[in-house]
């Protein structure tokens, strides 16, 4: 089966959709599938093996220049080609406001007219890449936010498209109004003409039925699975510092640096722990991509900490490679994701478990249902600092409990978590779509 899966890039970051996207498209590769991962926008920032066309459809300077001049509507393809290379691409990927929803309302709601709107010469072009070169069985969106384009591929090709559902409300409501409304209205309009939609969790296929106007039966859940490789082998023992140990307890925040995952209210957790004469001294870690626009936040976090003398128990480790991600959640005593938003994906947990290593989340989005399903970590009140640093110091003050739920979600990521079930679950799924089913 032919399966052509067009991911949005996320302007050189590692972000949650695009890594899923990857693993999938490996992970179907390995089971003998012809898998091809095509990036929208900007190059895809993947830890995988090279999975990805080296064109990138749906540029995203050919994409604001058309939004932005009706000349550029009417330039020749091959000039078009000049815009989308790769590198310059990635250049301005990097200069972090190119997946601000607040500055892109017109934009995005342009993009989900498809045909209707503003690029319609890139859907063209994309159209007929698909149909003389690619010859797809299947198309797979990695976010509704591209489902502009279903609509002709359907049409063109006579094929299933499927889109996996992906944080899209939360971009969408940061839009500026009228624009949010618009966006809305077509993301509903659009999203009913799939064939399929995927969440990744019980949370999100319910939430999004009900934001898309969606019959619930028609956005599947299939949970999501890593890539394995490198991380804690079934079976290793994982062992964590107690009191009277040399080793400081770590705590780690592995995700986005942004306002949204929540680093700021660990920090305030970390102070109220710091302040606590039962707790020893413990460390704070965090990794993962920093934006331009987020620097002062990030500044600002690293500030309070040290107002409270505590600079130097915490460490910004920038936006690390899969081997020295893993190394980091090896080392961790507790990893913590306080996100201020229920979360659509929280991959970070995930990886977390598959090192044995027990998380501390809050009680909103799919966190619930997996620390319900797997028993590996604990569950506190949402954008609560308090809570956060009570369920902290349980682990930190019990290195036994934190082995046990660390132990308890390594074996069920090793179980059901894994990047091969998925891919044997969207295949099947792939499959009823072509003979009619669903």
């Amino acid at each position: 089966m032919r399966i052509v899966s067009i991911v949005a890039g996320a302007g050189g970051m590692y972000c949650g959709a695009c890594l899923h996207a990857s693993t999938l498209i490996a992970a179907m590769r390995r089971a003998g599938e012809d898998a091809l991962l095509v990036p929208a926008y900007t190059p895809v920032r993947v830890e995988e093996e090279e999975l990805a066309a080296t064109r990138v459809v749906f540029g995203g300077l050919n994409v604001y220049l058309q939004e932005k001049s009706a000349l550029a509507r009417h330039t020749p393809w091959l000039f078009d080609r000049l815009l989308d290379h790769p590198a310059l691409l990635r250049w301005l990927g990097r200069r972090g406001q190119a997946t601000r929803a607040e500055a892109l309302g017109p934009l995005c709601v342009s993009m989900l007219r498809g045909e209707e709107g503003r690029q319609r010469k890139e859907l063209e072009k994309l159209l007929h890449w698909l149909r003389r070169e690619l010859r797809p069985d299947v198309v797979h969106l990695s976010t509704a936010l591209l489902v502009g384009m279903a609509r002709q591929i359907t049409r063109t090709l006579d094929v299933p498209v499927v889109c996996t559902l992906a944080g899209e409300d939360s971009f969408v409501e940061r839009l500026p109004e009228p624009h949010a409304s618009r966006a809305r209205a077509a993301l509903r309009e659009r999203c009913g003409e799939l064939a399929a939609m995927v969440a990744l969790n019980r949370y999100y296929a319910d939430f999004m039925a009900r934001y898309l106007a969606a019959p619930r039966e028609r956005i599947h859940v299939i949970s999501p699975g890593l890539n394995l490789a490198g991380h804690r082998p079934p079976g290793q023992t994982t062992t964590f510092p107690g009191a009277g140990s040399p080793a400081d307890p770590t705590i780690g925040f592995v995700a986005r640096v942004c306002p949204d995952k929540g680093l700021h209210l660990l920090a305030e957790a970390f102070i109220l722990l710091a302040e606590d004469r039962e707790v020893p001294r413990t460390r704070l870690v965090a990794a993962g991509h920093l934006a331009e626009a987020d620097r002062d936040y990030l500044a600002q976090v690293t500030a309070g900490l040290a107002r409270r003398g505590l600079a130097d128990r915490f460490e910004y480790r920038g936006c690390l490679e899969r081997p020295e991600k893993i190394a980091l959640l090896q080392s961790l005593h507790v990893m913590c994701l306080p996100a201020v938003l229920p979360e659509s994906k929280g991959l970070p947990v995930l990886e977390a478990w598959a090192n044995g290593v027990p998380v501390v989340v809050p009680a909103h989005g799919a966190f619930p249902e997996w620390i319900e399903d797997t028993g590996g970590g604990l569950v506190v009140e949402p954008n609560d600092a308090s809570s956060l640093a009570a369920a902290l110091k349980r682990l930190i003050l019990d290195p036994s409990k934190a082995a046990e739920l660390g132990r308890s979600g390594h074996v069920a990521v090793h179980a059901r978590y894994h990047a091969d079930r998925m891919a044997s679950e969207t295949i099947a799924l792939y499959r009823r779509l072509r003979t009619g089913g669903g």
